[in-house]
C-alpha cells in the first residue's frame, strides 16, 4: 500500500494489487535466488485541511530477493516536501498551522519487509501471503521528512482468479512508535481491494480500491481509488504508471506515480 504521501496508497509500488499484477520475483523451479530492482517516482498535490497545498515528490530504490516460499525486500527512497510543513509521509496532518510554505529534502525512511508464501490451499481456491515490515527511521523528524521512530507492520494478501481476471485484496496494521516531534500519532489498520485484467500478453490494466484509518490525532481515514497500467516488454523489464483519486481531506487531491522493475 507507497507511501501514502499523506495517503500515499503507493508505495502502492509494493501494495498488493500492483505487486499482484506485475511478473513477480519468484525463485526458479530450481530454487535458486532470484532478484527484482525497481525505480519508482510519485508525485502529489493536496490541501489536506489547509489553505496552502503541500506537493510531495517520493523517489524510493526498491531491491527484492526471492527464495522458494519466501521473499525479501529493502527499499530506500528520496523525498522532497514543499508546503505548509504540516503533512508526513504516511501520516497526513500532524496538526501546525502555517500560513508560509517550507521545502524539505532528504533521505526518507528505510523500509525491511519479510513476505511468506502460504502454501496452496487448494484447486480453485485464494492463494494468501503475509508480510511483516519494519521501518527504520532515517528520516530527519527536525526536516518534517519521518517521525524519527520505527514502526511495525503487518499485512495479509489474498489473490483469486477467475478466469482472465484476477481479484485481489490486503487486510493490514500498523503500529507507530510515538514521536516526541509529532504528538498525536495512531496505530491504524488498513484495506484494500482491487482488480486486474490482461489486455495481452504484456499488457495488464487495473483497479485498485485503498482505505486506511486515521494515522493522527490531527488526520482523518482516506479513500482512494488508483487505476494502473503495467506493460512488460521483457521477461526482465516491467513498466507500471498509475493515477491516484482521494475522496477525504486526507488524501491528495492529485497523484501520479511510475515505476520501472528488472528481474534477473
Amino acid at each position: 500500500m507507497v507511501a501514502r504521501a499523506a495517503g500515499l496508497s503507493v508505495l502502492v509500488v509494493t501494495s498488493c494489487g500492483v505487486a499482484a499484477q506485475e511478473p513477480a520475483a519468484t525463485a526458479d523451479p530450481d530454487g535458486y535466488l532470484r532478484h527484482s530492482s525497481a525505480l519508482a517516482l510519485y508525485v502529489s498535490k493536496g490541501f489536506y485541511g489547509q489553505e496552502l497545498p503541500t506537493y510531495v515528490r517520493y523517489l524510493p530504490y526498491t531491491h527484492e530477493v526471492s527464495i522458494p516460499g519466501w521473499r525479501f525486500k529493502a527499499s530506500l527512497p528520496a523525498l522532497e516536501i514543499d508546503g505548509p510543513g504540516n503533512v508526513l509521509v504516511e501520516i497526513g496532518s500532524v496538526g501546525r498551522e502555517s500560513t508560509s510554505l517550507v521545502a524539505e529534502r532528504g533521505v526518507g525512511d528505510v523500509v525491511l519487509s519479510g513476505t511468506y508464501e502460504l502454501p496452496a490451499l487448494g484447486n480453485g481456491l485464494p492463494f494468501f501471503d503475509i508480510t511483516l515490515d519494519l521501518k527504520l527511521p532515517t528520516a530527519d523528524e527536525s526536516r518534517g521528512l519521518g517521525t524519527g521512530r520505527p514502526d511495525v507492520g503487518i499485512q495479509l494478501d489474498a489473490y483469486q482468479t477467475l478466469g482472465a481476471l484476477t481479484l485481489f485484496g490486503s487486510v493490514g496494521y500498523r503500529y507507530r512508535h510515538r514521536s516526541p516531534v509529532f504528538e498525536g500519532l495512531n496505530d491504524s489498520a488498513s484495506l484494500s481491494l482491487g482488480i486486474s485484467l490482461p489486455l495481452s500478453d504484456r499488457w495488464q490494466s487495473g483497479v485498485i480500491y485503498d482505505f486506511r484509518q486515521a494515522a493522527s490525532a490531527f488526520s482523518g481515514e482516506t479513500h482512494e481509488v488508483l487505476p494502473y497500467l503495467s506493460w512488460a516488454p521483457t521477461d526482465q523489464w516491467s513498466l507500471m504508471c498509475y493515477v491516484v483519486k482521494g475522496f477525504t481531506e486526507d488524501s491528495a487531491d492529485r497523484a501520479a506515480g511510475i515505476q520501472l522493475t528488472r528481474r534477473w
